[in-house]
């Protein structure tokens, strides 16, 4: 029998639809890609999306990868996305005759791609979809970057391994993945899962569709212009750590030089994210040992985030949908968005100063306060882990038919 649940579908749009429209209201005057005055730091309107018509030459009809970019250097990279994102990009540049035109379109395809993480999740955890549709961190980044459609792939991917359609799942895994990398991390506890139900043919399934349905993806750039698809691998594996990782953080405490060396940043990076996520496997199955290891994807997805080297603004997105499924827990998911605010804010106010624009509101805002932020966040998402080996998995039901 159906049950009308108390908070429906159209509710769950609905509240996605707000805060969509607020963090477009907040992009909105940055969109004209005019900032020469630094409003992107001043206004806090800032978005990759709108630079990247530029940088990545959209402006014509190059297509990623296959047409050679001229931008070489360092400082002005190009194809520096993987696939997925750089034809969205192109897609969207082709309806586009302008900077604002091209952020519009992509918030379009974005907004597309919210829509479908919110129902899914709706079908998945019921009004849990919530920690989705109204989170803070949604509104301010989910316009900063391509990672929504990547987390649309992961919730898609998530949907359909619960309903037993391992190879649709599998599929949308390798898309995520050719979208943007974090997905594959998902396939470790999809086909553990499936291993510890006794299902092999499951796990080779979902492992099979992920490397075939990235290929289909990759594969023709990879074989025809390696070096251009190339780029991506590359470009982030000798880039310095980023401003937002605990790495540069601990290379230069209070100060603004950040690491010196990337080979030795990522070798312990990667050491670090598998001990922190065996650590976190173990310590789980060993307190519940009946855990659907599916859910471990939360605190592998949190490992990657604290360890690694770079830790973009937008990459908060990734965690939202699995609040909704694992850890519905008010309370941390409050302290995580007021960290992940605070880091949004003393982010764009320092370099704001740090570019030297005029003294306002932004100078009260040292590295100091942006480190502080940083390490802020990094402790709630410990916690998070802490609070979600001890309590007993709730997790998401089978995808079933709610009544909106």
């Amino acid at each position: 029998m159906r049950t009308r649940a108390a908070i429906g579908l159209g509710t769950i749009l609905i509240a996605l639809a707000g805060t969509l429209l607020f963090g477009l209201a907040v992009k909105a005057s940055c969109a004209d890609g005019l900032w020469t005055d630094l409003k992107q730091y001043r206004l806090l309107c800032y978005s990759d999306v709108v630079p990247l018509y530029g940088t990545e030459r959209l402006q014509g009809d190059r297509l990623p990868f296959v047409d050679d970019c001229h931008a070489n250097d360092a400082t002005n990279p190009c194809d520096e996305y993987p696939v997925l994102t750089m034809y969205t990009m192109r897609l969207a540049a082709w309806a586009s005759h302008s900077y604002a035109s091209f952020f519009f379109w992509n918030a379009v395809f974005l907004s597309i791609a919210a829509g479908v993480t919110a129902f899914l999740l709706y079908r998945m955890t019921g009004p849990r979809a919530l920690y989705f549709a109204l989170a803070p961190t949604l509104l301010l980044y989910a316009f900063m970057n391509w990672d929504l459609i990547a987390v649309a792939f992961a919730t898609a991917a998530t949907y359909w391994f619960l309903r037993k359609r391992d190879v649709a799942s599998g599929i949308m895994l390798g898309l995520g993945a050719a979208t943007k990398l974090f997905p594959v991390l998902l396939l470790v506890p999809f086909a553990a899962e499936r291993l510890r139900r006794k299902d092999p043919r499951g796990a080779v399934n979902v492992i099979a569709a992920t490397g075939v349905s990235w290929l289909v993806v990759d594969l023709p750039f990879m074989v025809t212009r390696f070096h251009e698809w190339f780029f991506f691998f590359h470009h982030n594996a000798w880039r310095p750590a980023d401003w937002d990782s605990l790495w540069f953080i601990a290379c230069s405490p209070g100060q603004t030089h950040g690491c010196s060396s990337s080979g030795f940043v990522n070798a312990f990076s990667v050491l670090a994210f598998v001990v922190l996520a065996v650590a976190a496997w173990v310590a789980k199955v060993a307190r519940q040992p009946d855990t659907p290891r599916w859910q471990l994807g939360f605190p592998i997805l949190v490992a990657f985030l604290l360890t690694n080297k770079v830790y973009s603004p937008q990459y908060g997105l990734w965690l939202l949908p699995w609040f909704a499924l694992v850890l519905p827990d008010l309370r941390l998911f409050v302290a995580f968005e007021a960290a992940d605010v605070a880091v949004f804010v003393t982010r764009f106010a320092f370099f704001g100063h740090l570019a030297g624009g005029p003294n306002g509101w932004t100078g009260a805002f040292s590295i100091g306060w942006f480190q502080l932020a940083v390490v802020a966040r990094a402790l709630v998402l410990v916690l998070c882990v802490v609070r979600f080996v001890r309590r007993e998995p709730i997790g998401a039901r089978a995808p079933v038919m709610v009544n909106a």
